[in-house]
């Protein structure tokens, strides 16, 4: 009978692992300086230490490598709370559009307890190339932002260190990457007319938002900057030129009604270049500000999301908390790779049978991140389930010694060991094998 996995390596992985999370500080300090992310520098570290070569060590290496080949498609804002499992090395990942001049707001924050070294990576998902890294953080600040220089898809991917457990919530949001609204006293509502609408008959297209706001009222700097050029146009009539040098990029401030500034000019964020009018091509409406973005290389950009105030993710828990818990479907039904609505699932080709036990990985309103028993992830409703433990399929005595395995297959590894005449739970069935819960809570794949 083989040793059984998490009995026999548990204190080498554990003093293994103790020894890297003790260096974990400096090495998150160091991390500022160097290439490499802290994931990365802990990779190295388990693979110095051998643990690559442990089944714990490969499984943990093998979740990171696939939480970039394969995540779940949300929409942001999004928030989820979820479980780490000691016993099941894992990563999540989060695909999301992004829109080029907002800025990303990412946080994780672990319940009371949850004593774990986390590492949060975000990447550029480019089609046929491997994930470019863009911005990571790990425990001493699991919170940042980055700004997204393009449209396009970005990945998100959460991993724990080895044997962490306990909750987490998690929070992506959309934020705008300019620190202040270009007209005092106004947000992104009193936008107006957006980027793309026709003007003079559809013979061209405006090139930025129009901010509306009584004549007088001061628009100011959205960044620190120099003030490159002012002028008359016919067009724009009085307008300023504000350059960002940090970004590369030009706001354009037109339609003013007196402009308060000169070239050559340094400004704070937030000091006033000139008051919103209606001169130039803007007589016959009533005053409003035209900003637009104008960037080195690429000409104009939409402004919006540069500016836009995004809604703040919030995560009720819709019935009860089941982060961690086996469940079972009431009735076969559809694993969804994302949360979409309901009435698109027919789109997936994963058809779940309601004897099959699902672990939860995370929560989020109504809908379950659940993992099936061959690895696959996705989202389920929460009202189509039950909790496995609550309502097991049957009971039965085990007839002799039985390892309790890690995944319904023969060659997965023995996490536990019950003895002959046990009185075991049947909480599902996968692929020939049930999911077994012992009177002490050991829970594991078994082929009886």
């Amino acid at each position: 009978m083989s040793r059984p996995l998490f009995g026999f390596l548990w204190p080498l992985l554990l003093g293994a692992v103790l020894g890297i999370s003790s260096c974990s500080k400096q090495q998150t300090l160091q991390a500022l300086f160097q290439k490499s992310s802290p994931h990365q520098a802990y990779a190295r570290q388990l693979t110095q230490a051998g643990l690559d070569r442990r089944p714990a060590g490969r499984a943990w290496l093998a979740a990171a490598d696939k939480a970039l080949r394969d995540s779940l498609v949300v929409s942001l804002p999004f928030a989820e709370t979820g479980y780490f499992r000691p016993e099941r090395p894992s990563a999540a990942s989060y695909r999301y559009a992004v829109r080029a001049g907002e800025q990303v707001h990412v946080s994780l924050t672990l319940a009371p307890g949850a004593n774990a070294r986390v590492f949060l990576d975000a990447f550029e998902a480019v089609p046929g190339r491997m994930p470019a890294p863009l911005a990571n953080a790990d425990t001493l600040v699991l919170d940042f932002r980055y700004r997204a220089e393009s449209d396009g898809q970005h990945l998100l991917r959460v991993q724990p260190e080895l044997l962490a457990a306990g909750r987490y919530t998690l929070r992506v949001a959309r934020e705008p990457s300019l620190s202040v609204f270009p007209v005092l006293g106004r947000t992104d509502a009193a936008a107006g007319s957006f980027w793309g609408a026709n003007r003079d008959g559809g013979a061209r297209r405006h090139e930025g938002i129009d901010i509306f706001a009584p004549r007088g009222t001061p628009a100011i700097a959205a960044t620190a900057g120099t003030i490159t050029r002012t002028g008359e146009t016919p067009l724009g009539g009085r307008v300023v030129w504000l350059a960002d040098a940090a970004h590369g990029e030009h706001l354009y401030y037109a339609h003013l009604d007196k402009q308060l500034v000169t070239p050559g000019q340094r400004v704070r964020a937030g000091d006033t270049l000139g008051l919103v009018g209606n001169t130039g091509n803007a007589r016959s409406t009533v005053p409003h500000l035209h900003f637009g973005i104008y960037r080195s290389g690429r000409g104009a950009v939409d402004p919006f999301p540069f500016v836009q105030q995004a809604a703040v993710p919030s995560v009720p828990l819709h019935g009860p908390d089941r982060r961690g818990e086996f469940v079972r479907l009431k009735v076969a039904a559809s694993l969804r790779p994302s949360l979409a609505t309901e009435k698109n699932t027919r789109r997936s080709k994963t058809v779940l049978l309601k004897q099959v036990p699902l672990l939860v990985l995370g929560q989020q309103g109504t809908s379950l991140r659940v993992q099936a028993p061959d690895g696959q992830i996705g989202y389920v409703a929460a009202r189509a389930v039950v909790g496995a433990s609550g309502t097991p399929l049957r009971k039965l005595v085990l007839p002799v010694a039985t390892e309790l395995l890690a995944q319904p297959a023969a060659t997965a590894a023995a996490s536990e060991a019950l003895a002959a005449k046990t009185v075991v739970a049947v909480l599902g069935q996968a692929n020939g094998f049930s999911l077994l819960r012992g009177p002490q809570g050991q829970t594991g794949w078994a082929a009886i």
